[in-house]
C-alpha cells in the first residue's frame, strides 16, 4: 500500500504506520512547511530519520497534484481553522491565518486526482473541531464531511483519548478515516450501529461501549442529513446548525453519502497501563538529565503560584477589576497516573502552569521532563528528535500526536487488507 503523509511534522503517522509493516505501509512521498519560521526544524527532523527520498519542504498550496506520486493512503494532521466555504466552491471564506486553508489542499488532491484518488484518507485533528467553530457548532465538521461525501467517500470518526487504552499520556484527539466507495473496506459497512459499535475500524482498534445506555447496541440511532438536496457547500456553511441550538456531532459517528449517524461512546479497555513514571529517565539514562531541568530553589514559589489555585481580584490596562478565579493542578505531577497533554510551550527553564513536573525519583529535586521523556509519552523512539535544541525539541513532541494511536489503527487497516 502506498501512502503518503501530509503536513508531516516529525514523521508521527509514518513511525506507527512502520511499526505495523513497513513493507506493507510505503511511505512514498511526504510533504512539511512551515511558513512562520525560515528554519524547518521539523522538516529537518524527517529527513534525518528517514530520508530525504520523496520528501518535499515546500508549501503544499504550491505543489501541483501532478507532482504527487499516486497512492492508496493519505494521512494528515491538519489544523483545525475556519472551514467556511463561500459561493465559489472550494476556496474557503474568512479564513485568518497562514494554516487556514490545509484542509482545502487536502480536498484538492483528492478532487485532482480523481479516478486514481486514494482509497483510504488517515487524518488527525484536534477534539474540538466536532463543535467548531463556537457561534455555529458543527459547521466546520459539516463541510469536511460534506466534501468528502462529494469526492465519493464513506466516513467514521473518533475522538479518542490514548491513555483511555494504556498509553501513557491523555491526549484527544479527532480521528478520521475516509474510505472510498467500492473500495475493499468502505464496501464491507453492511449497518451504521454494527460499524461504530463491533465492525468498524476504530471499534475493532478500539473498543467502545454506548456512553448513556446498557448494551452494545442501546444507542438508538436516529441519522440527519447535512444538507437539504439542492443545496451546495457554500449553503451548508452558511445553514448548518444556523441557530446553534445542537450539537450535531458526537464522538463517534459515521456518514455514508451525505447522511451522518453519531452516538456518544466511552472506551472498553482492560489491559495494561502506561504511567508517566514508567517512562523515566532512571539508572544509567538519568545522566541526560541536565542541571538546568532542575527547578531552582529560588524560583519554586513561582511555579507553586502558577500551578495553585487563585482567587484574586485583578485590574484590566484600562483599570477595569474583575475577579479571577483558576483551580490549582497537582504540583508536582503524579507519577502513578498518565501524563497531562503536552503542549508546544513545554520546554524552556520559565516558569509555567501547564509545563510538567516531576519529583525526580533518583534523587527527590523537583525538575522538567527531559526531551526524551517527551519523546516517550507519544510513543516515539528514543531520540527521535536529536539534532534540535531541547526547547525545539520540547516544541516538536507538543505538535505531535502519540504513535501508538496510529499503530493500532494501522494493524486493524493492515488485517483487512494484506
Amino acid at each position: 500500500m502506498k501512502v503518503i503523509e501530509l503536513f508531516a511534522g516529525v514523521g508521527g503517522f509514518r513511525v506507527g504506520l512502520n511499526r505495523v509493516d513497513e513493507n506493507f505501509f510505503d511511505t512514498v512521498w511526504s510533504n512539511q512547511f512551515e511558513p512562520a519560521t525560515k528554519r524547518q526544524h521539523a522538516s529537518e527532523v524527517y529527513v534525518a530519520r528517514f530520508g530525504s527520498k520523496g520528501h518535499v519542504n515546500a508549501d503544499i498550496a504550491t505543489v501541483k497534484t501532478e507532482d504527487i506520486p499516486d497512492h492508496d493512503m493519505l494521512c494528515g494532521g491538519f489544523p483545525c481553522q475556519d472551514y467556511s466555504v463561500a459561493r465559489n466552491l472550494g476556496q474557503a471564506a474568512g479564513l485568518v491565518g497562514k494554516k487556514g486553508v490545509l484542509w482545502w489542499e487536502i480536498e484538492r488532491i483528492v478532487r485532482e486526482k480523481g479516478e486514481r484518488a486514494p482509497q483510504i484518507l488517515f487524518l488527525e485533528n484536534v477534539d474540538r473541531l466536532l463543535i467548531s467553530p463556537a457561534m455555529q457548532r458543527g459547521r466546520d465538521f459539516a463541510v469536511i464531511l460534506q466534501s468528502l461525501a462529494d469526492n465519493g467517500y464513506v466516513v467514521e470518526w473518533r475522538v479518542i483519548n490514548a491513555a483511555d487504552y494504556g498509553m501513557p499520556q491523555r491526549r484527544r484527539r479527532t480521528y478520521i478515516l475516509a474510505y472510498r466507495k467500492g473500495s475493499p473496506i468502505a464496501s464491507s459497512i453492511v449497518d451504521s450501529a454494527s460499524w461504530l459499535f463491533r465492525d468498524g475500524v476504530f471499534a475493532s482498534a478500539f473498543p467502545v461501549v454506548n456512553k448513556d445506555v446498557n448494551g452494545l447496541f442501546g444507542a438508538q440511532l436516529f441519522p440527519f442529513r447535512l444538507k437539504k438536496d439542492g443545496d451546495d457547500l457554500a449553503d451548508l456553511s452558511q445553514k448548518f446548525n444556523a441557530e446553534n441550538k445542537l450539537r450535531p456531532f458526537e464522538n463517534a459517528g459515521i456518514m455514508i453519502d451525505g447522511q451522518v449517524w453519531s452516538v456518544r461512546v466511552e472506551s472498553s479497555y482492560s489491559g495494561p497501563y502506561t504511567t508517566l513514571g514508567d517512562i523515566l529517565a532512571l539508572g544509567k539514562e538519568h545522566a541526560l538529565v541536565k542541571d538546568e531541568f532542575y527547578i531552582p530553589e529560588q524560583e519554586l514559589s513561582k511555579w507553586e503560584y502558577l500551578k495553585g489555585a487563585k482567587h484574586e481580584v485583578r485590574r484590566t490596562k484600562e483599570g477595569f477589576e474583575f475577579t479571577y478565579n483558576e483551580g490549582g493542578m497537582a504540583f508536582p505531577d503524579a507519577l502513578d497516573k498518565p501524563s497531562r497533554t503536552i503542549i508546544t510551550s513545554e520546554g524552556g527553564a520559565t516558569a509555567s502552569r501547564f509545563k510538567h513536573v516531576i519529583r525526580d525519583p533518583e534523587n527527590g529535586r523537583l525538575r522538567r521532563l527531559i526531551p526524551l521523556e517527551l519523546e516517550r509519552l507519544n510513543m516515539f523512539p528514543d531520540g527521535h528528535t536529536e539534532g534540535q535544541n531541547d526547547t525545539k525539541r520540547a516544541f516538536l513532541m507538543g505538535n505531535a500526536l502519540v504513535c501508538g494511536i496510529v499503530t493500532r489503527i494501522g494493524a486493524e487497516i493492515y488485517r483487512r487488507l494484506k
